[in-house]
């Protein structure tokens, strides 16, 4: 029996997907959260398989816990429950803020009933989720390395290996902190990455730099 538990904070949406998972045979919904505490707090010292996570919870305002910070809370218990993200928003920069967190998958709510019910089973089993889009992008953007970055801001990425601050970058490109500024923002957003640790990990990964 894979068991799950639901953190949205629309009633609404965890009735829906109530609604669609307990017929399932092996599945059973043993909890839901409407924001990151509640769904901590539960969580702790229960065996849970799978969460279904929504990114974006009432309340995460500035400070507060959004759907990545609850992913990483969970991710951090003994025993842990394997987190999938269920969400309307689909940018790189969401996908890699929650893999990073620790989620093991990131599924779009216009995923098929069938698609969800198959996911929640891959991820029970320690499986990597994507929905469909996210997957066909993310291949676009790995088989197609070379149109990536321009040479200049492969420059900037070799610097950023090294451990180079922007004012260090800047000097030894002679080019002005400004122009390195805007380098790594079309490099954050061609690289799909939201810190100067994954353009580097993300750059290895590709062969973009050894």
């Amino acid at each position: 029996m894979i068991r799950i538990m639901l953190v949205d904070d629309h009633p609404i949406v965890r009735a829906g997907l109530r609604a669609v998972l307990e017929p399932v045979d092996d599945f059973e919904v043993v909890a839901e959260a409407s924001d990151a505490g509640e769904a901590t707090a539960f969580a702790t010292g229960q065996h849970i398989d799978v969460v279904l996570m929504d990114l974006r919870l009432h309340g995460a305002e500035p400070g507060g816990r959004d759907g990545v910070a609850a992913t990483a809370d969970l991710r951090a218990l003994d025993p842990a429950p394997q987190v999938l993200i269920l969400t309307t928003y689909a940018s790189d920069a969401d996908v890699v803020r929650a893999t990073e967190a620790g989620a093991i998958g990131y599924l779009l709510k216009d995923t098929a009933p069938d698609v969800l019910i198959s996911g929640i089973r891959s991820a029970a089993a320690g499986q990597t989720v994507l929905s469909p889009p996210i997957a066909a992008r993310l291949l676009d953007r790995m088989t197609s390395p070379a149109q990536a970055l321009t040479a200049r801001e492969l420059d900037v990425v070799e610097q950023l290996a090294v451990g180079g601050s922007n004012r260090e970058i800047a000097k030894r490109l002679f080019i002005s902190e400004a122009t390195v500024k805007s380098h790594l923002v079309h490099i954050f957003d061609k690289l799909g990455v939201t810190s100067r640790t994954r353009v580097v990990a993300v750059a290895r990964e590709r062969g973009l730099i050894s």
